[in-house]
């Protein structure tokens, strides 16, 4: 390749990997600045989820084109975060509404709320 394209694609990958650190970073802030766990919890898998795969594609990116050698483990965990971490984020959410951790003051809609109520109230009755 042309050394004007190996600084450009340094470059582009380069910004990948930034880019994905500033939503990391996004995500931290995240983590400590909104009121409730569904909040927080959300922050965390969105964003920390986008920027770990937007790390690790960078990574698996540079070692492909730079240093002709496809890293199975960075695909391994690109895979591994991206189908793990949203789930992890639904079940912990899960978890704290149904052991009655409240929502925050300014929430204006409870979607699961009744559906909750009509569980309980079959599982009474079972």
């Amino acid at each position: 390749m042309p050394e004007t394209s190996n600084s450009v694609l340094e470059i582009v990958i380069g910004v990948i990997v930034l880019l994905g650190a500033l939503i990391c970073a996004l995500s931290a802030f995240g983590l400590i600045r909104l009121p409730d766990v569904y909040l927080r919890s959300h922050a965390a898998t969105k964003s920390a989820t986008m920027g770990v795969l937007l790390i690790l594609s960078g990574a698996f990116l540079y070692f492909w084109i730079f240093r002709d050698h496809v890293s199975v483990k960075l695909l391994l965990g690109i895979v591994f975060v991206f189908i793990t971490s949203p789930v992890a984020g639904h079940l912990n959410g899960r978890a704290a509404y149904r052991s009655g951790t409240s929502l925050w003051k300014g929430s204006v809609r409870d979607d699961y709320k009744e559906a909750l109520k009509e569980e309980r109230k079959r599982s009474s009755k079972a």
